[in-house]
């Protein structure tokens, strides 16, 4: 047989890990029946013999003789006088089989051939990535960065995968440079054409449960189990932790001494502010402790409507809010009731939106996302310290305030 650049390549692909030698000689005989299909229109009478270790491939078309000019289908006959060309001893009725030569398909049909062969082993190599990572999602995963993009990190792993890192899967402290390795979850995998488009996250609660997995033992063993995780990404963090065993304090095996077990995980997601708290059934305590470091008075709880009123002293409200409101948002996911802070002793007080006649609605969400429902939360703050924990301009809190005074000091 000719020595053909096409039966050369089977070296190239008969070594590739992703493809076993079965799956080869299938796509190997898939492309020549497509090609066989284009030539003679047919190609049910035909024998493919392939040996891609040796690079070995024969093409046998099977044909019945019949008499001279009764030939009607040229694929599946042939004449009396053409048989008796290959063996002298053919009788009419007979069946021929006959050697096809890969140049009898012509040039053309041979390239297109070999771009169809190397096109089927990459939408095999393909196939076979998206499963693997699809089995891979929401596990941690590590990766080199290859290029920097402005909307996203191309990461390279040790087989030459792609994995891409969005912008908006990234912690905003997240800096990278080429070579970099960096973990996270594989968030999602996706065909997108025939090629698997997998997507790497580093702001999934999931990363840091993984986290917890991977650095602290008696959670990997399933001694402590992880029952909530919700976090702002490199802001603040709330994990709620509990233990079946009685001898094992959750919280301080997830912490060690003096930080020294959480402080890694700490330093991966860019300082993150992690709170570990103790998992209970006991709804009243479970959001007091979901609401630390402040220390809560008392709690009262509207199961009907998933609601909660914390009473707290004057100096643990702010503790409670937290910057910019983080410490009561995440509160208030980890344990599913939205969560409403007072003070002791504010009885007297009268909420921000009895003032809505002179004060605009949009100003009155702007302090009540920053935790500050009541006039006296919003007199208790300084200036500076409002217009850090709001999106408001000085001088419009200033006006609130001057309006608070009038209407409720007096």
């Amino acid at each position: 047989m000719e020595n053909i650049a096409l039966i050369e390549s089977f070296s190239e692909f008969k070594d590739d890990k992703l493809i076993d030698r079965v799956t080869l000689m299938a796509i190997l005989e898939d492309v020549f029946r497509n090609a066989l299909k284009k030539k003679f229109g047919d190609d049910d009478n035909f024998d493919i013999i392939i040996n891609p270790d040796k690079g070995d491939l024969e093409i046998w078309r099977n044909r019945v003789v019949v008499a001279d000019g009764e030939v009607e289908e040229p694929n599946q006959e042939i004449s009396l006088s053409a048989a008796r060309k290959i063996e002298p001893d053919f009788e009419v009725g007979e069946d021929v089989s006959q050697e096809v030569k890969l140049i009898d398909l012509g040039r053309r049909a041979i390239l297109a051939l070999r771009q169809n062969l190397i096109s089927k082993i990459h939408e095999h190599d393909n196939t076979n990535i998206f499963k693997y990572f699809k089995e891979l999602e929401g596990d941690l995963y590590t990766a080199e960065v290859h290029h920097i993009r402005h909307r996203a990190v191309i990461l390279l792993d040790d087989d030459g995968n792609e994995i891409i890192l969005p912008k908006d899967k990234q912690i905003p402290s997240d800096f990278f440079r080429k070579g970099d390795n960096v973990r996270g979850i594989i968030d999602s995998v996706e065909l997108k054409g025939n090629k698997p488009a997998i997507i790497m996250s580093r702001t999934s609660p999931k990363f840091l449960e993984k986290l917890f997995e991977s650095e602290i033992p008696e959670v990997f063993d399933g001694l402590i189990t992880i029952k909530n995780v919700v976090r702002i990404p490199g802001e603040k963090a709330k994990v709620a932790v509990d233990s079946y065993d009685d001898r094992i304090d959750p919280v301080g095996a997830c912490v060690g001494m003096k930080g020294s077990r959480i402080h890694g995980i700490v330093r991966e997601l860019g300082n993150e502010n992690i709170d570990v708290i103790n998992y209970t059934n006991n709804l009243q305590l479970y959001i007091t402790r979901a609401l630390s470091p402040a220390r809560v008075t008392s709690i009262k709880i509207d199961e009907e409507n998933k609601r909660a009123e914390a009473i707290l002293k004057p100096e643990e409200v702010s503790k409670a809010i937290g910057r910019g409101g983080h410490n009561i948002r995440l509160a208030g996911q980890l344990t599913g009731y939205e969560i409403d802070v007072f003070r002791e002793g504010a009885e007297e007080d009268v909420e921000l939106r009895e003032f809505s006649d002179e004060i605009e609605a949009w100003v009155i969400k702007e302090f009540s996302k920053a935790g500050l429902d009541t006039a006296k939360s919003v007199l208790e703050q300084d200036v500076e310290d409002l217009v850090k924990r709001t999106d408001l301009e000085e001088e419009t809190i200033l006006d609130v305030i001057r309006i608070l005074k009038q209407e409720f000091e007096d």
